[in-house]
Order: structure tokens, then C-alpha cells, then sequence
């Protein structure tokens, strides 16, 4: 165990030294990584990768919800909630529309479709964020609130969809908002008391509930990286006040968990089966990026973002990882889909994933320096 252990983070070490010489988001590099190593290497997943790949998924998606900042939230609220409804309303429906009267898949097989094809990748973009240094900025704080509201409108669906509704789903919805609304003020009073101290005692109390949620989510046919979601932006407001304890869970995610999520993404890529469904992937493809394209663009202009700005953000919000991946593998577990459209949707959510983020890097990311208040000056 110890010895394949070693492999995965070998791996990830040679995927962050690329990284360091090319510029090129970790979490892409990961990906890629991954690709070749299900494909050409022989490696494969175990219970125990499952699980530490799961618990970076939820790591980063409750900082992802912890970065985004309630200030700006709220002051950019109409800016935020309608790019995020956007561009989850208009590749759902392109896709759903393709793969169920073009392509011929069933009813509930194009709706997982279009669910798997509107998400917005909190996982990449926030990585992304992070590294770029622009989730401090009021553009990167908008983008990360605009995927929030993207990825809850797709998590709603799949629930709505396909969720059980029985004691269960009753028993998450009640105890989730129970603990989203007790837990802004319990989480100043508990680190007020236990604080910094050897123990981390607040990481332990914060993953607890994040655990809690995420269990009962997963009894209700859910997913438990929406409580996490949810409840990371209960606490963002305690996160601007508190940066170091989320610089150290921050480190803790990236260097173990989350490099086992990421590689393990790329490993769902059959390089044959792509090879076999590649026309249906770059028009799957196509249509997401084109769908995001006029959900996302006409609005950052009608909001006066900058020209650079708005493709940016256009870009960003067409990726897809997390809450796609989560989908296709929700489908093919309920046995909705085939393995082919498995293969198929996996294979252009994490095209998503890589595609627009590199152009957007390579070509529109804003210089930090020329951000006033977070809007670049020009």
C-alpha cells in the first residue's frame, strides 16, 4: 500500500514540476498526468484512492464556497446570480436537446447529459484562482460566486431529478439548514476558545459537520459536496477575518487530497473509447463551450466588464470537473447511462476542464497589477 501510495504522490510531484516550468495550472497538469498513467502506466484506482480522492473533491469544493466572499456576494449579487444561471440554463438545454433528439439517448440519460455538460468546475477555477493570486481580487471573488450559483443550480437538478424523497432527503434538508444557520456564530465562539492551537481542533470541528452532511446527503441519493458548498459559504464571512486557518487548510488540501482527485479524473479518459466516440465528444464539446459562450459573454458586457475581463470569465465559467464527473459517475451507478455515454461525457467534461482554462490563461488572464478594486483599469 505504501509503495503504490508513493506512486500517486510521485505522480503528483512530477505533474507540480511541470506545472513550475510551463505555467500551466497544477490541477490541469494533474489531469493529463492521470491520462497517461490510466492509459499507458497500468494505474488504477483502490478503495482507499476513492476515498482520499473523494475528501479532496469535498476539501476543495468547502473552500471554494469559503472563498467566495459574502461582501461581494451581496454587492454583486445581480452580477454573480445571473452569470450563474446562465450558464447552467443554457448548456443543460443544448445538451439535453442534442443527445436526446439527435444523438438517440433516453429521456433520463440526456438529462444527466445536460446536468454533466452546465456545470462549472469549482475545483478548477478555484485552483486557478489560487495560484493566479486572483481570488483576492473582486473579478476572481464575482467568478467564484458566479460557479456557486452555476454548480447549486446543477446539484438542484440532480436532485430534483433523481433524488430519493423519503425520510432521508427530509432529514438532510432539515439538518443542513439547521447547521448553515447555527454555524457562522458556533464557529467564532468554538475558535474564539480552541483556537490555534496544537490539536486544530477547528479544522477537526469544521470537517465534522462537513462529514456529517456529506454522509447524510449521500443517504438521500444526493451528493455530499453540496452541503459542503453550502456550508463553506456560511463561514466565508469568518474566513476573511481568519486567512491563516485557511492558508493551512488550504496547504493540507493541495499537497495530500486534492492531487489524488485529480489524478484519479484523468483516469476515468479510455483513450480508445475516445478514440471510437471522438466525433460525438467535439460536438458535446463544441456545444457546451458555444452554449456557456452566449449564456455568459452578452451578460459580462451588459455588466461593463472589460473586454479581457469578459472572456475570461466566459472561460472560466465553461469549464467543467467536479460536479460533471459526479453526474456521469451518478448515471452510470444507477445504471441510467452506458458505459460508452460514461466514457463519452467524462471525456468532455475534462476537455472542459483543460480547453478554456489554457486559452483563458494563456490569453486573457488580467494582470493583477491592473486591477483597481478588482476591475481592470482600461
Amino acid at each position: 500500500m505504501w509503495l503504490t501510495y508513493s506512486w500517486w504522490l510521485g505522480l503528483a510531484l512530477i505533474a507540480g514540476l511541470i506545472a513550475d516550468w510551463t505555467g500551466i495550472s497544477i490541477s490541469l497538469i494533474e489531469i493529463l498526468v492521470g491520462v497517461i498513467a490510466g492509459n499507458y502506466l497500468g494505474l488504477q484506482t483502490n478503495d482507499w484512492v476513492n476515498f482520499l480522492g473523494g475528501v479532496g473533491s469535498i476539501f476543495l469544493t468547502f473552500l471554494a464556497g469559503a472563498e467566495v466572499d459574502p461582501v461581494v456576494l451581496k454587492s454583486k449579487f445581480k452580477e454573480s446570480v445571473t452569470i450563474g444561471l446562465l450558464a447552467f440554463i443554457f448548456p443543460f438545454a443544448g445538451a439535453f436537446a442534442f443527445t436526446y433528439f439527435v444523438a438517440g439517448w433516453t429521456l433520463q440519460a440526456s438529462e444527466i447529459a445536460g446536468i454533466a455538460l452546465s456545470t462549472t468546475s469549482v475545483a478548477v477555477v478555484y485552483a486557478v484562482m489560487v495560484e493566479s493570486g486572483l481570488n483576492e481580487s473582486e473579478l476572481g471573488k464575482i467568478i467564484l460566486a458566479a460557479c456557486f450559483i452555476n454548480d447549486l443550480g446543477t446539484v438542484l437538478m440532480l436532485g430534483i431529478l433523481f433524488a430519493n424523497y423519503n425520510k432521508w432527503m427530509l432529514l438532510f434538508i432539515v439538518v443542513t439548514a439547521i447547521i448553515t444557520v447555527l454555524m457562522p456564530s458556533v464557529t467564532r465562539k468554538f475558535f474564539k476558545i480552541y483556537g490555534n492551537k496544537v490539536g486544530q481542533l477547528e479544522i477537526k470541528y469544521l470537517f465534522f459537520l462537513v462529514f456529517l452532511t456529506g454522509g447524510l446527503a449521500s443517504m438521500a441519493n444526493s451528493e455530499a459536496v453540496l452541503p459542503a458548498y453550502i456550508l463553506g459559504l456560511a463561514v466565508s464571512g469568518f474566513f476573511m477575518k481568519e486567512k491563516n486557518l485557511l492558508f493551512r487548510m488550504r496547504a493540507i488540501a493541495f499537497a495530500i487530497f486534492t492531487p489524488f482527485y485529480f489524478l484519479k479524473a484523468g483516469l476515468f479518459v479510455s483513450i480508445p473509447g475516445v478514440i471510437s466516440n471522438i466525433l460525438l465528444i467535439v460536438v458535446l464539446l463544441l456545444i457546451k463551450i458555444a452554449t456557456k459562450y452566449i449564456g455568459v459573454k452578452p451578460t459580462t458586457m451588459i455588466f461593463k466588464f472589460s473586454k479581457r475581463e469578459g472572456m475570461y470569465t466566459t472561460l472560466l465559467m465553461s469549464t467543467g470537473l467536479t460536479f460533471g464527473t459526479i453526474s456521469a459517475m451518478f448515471g452510470l451507478s444507477h445504471n441510467i447511462i452506458t458505459a460508452d455515454q460514461y466514457t463519452v461525457l467524462v471525456t468532455v467534461v475534462i476537455l472542459s476542464a483543460i480547453i478554456p482554462t489554457l486559452i483563458a490563461e494563456r490569453f486573457y488572464r488580467p494582470e493583477t497589477d491592473n486591477l483597481i478594486g478588482g476591475v481592470e483599469n482600461v
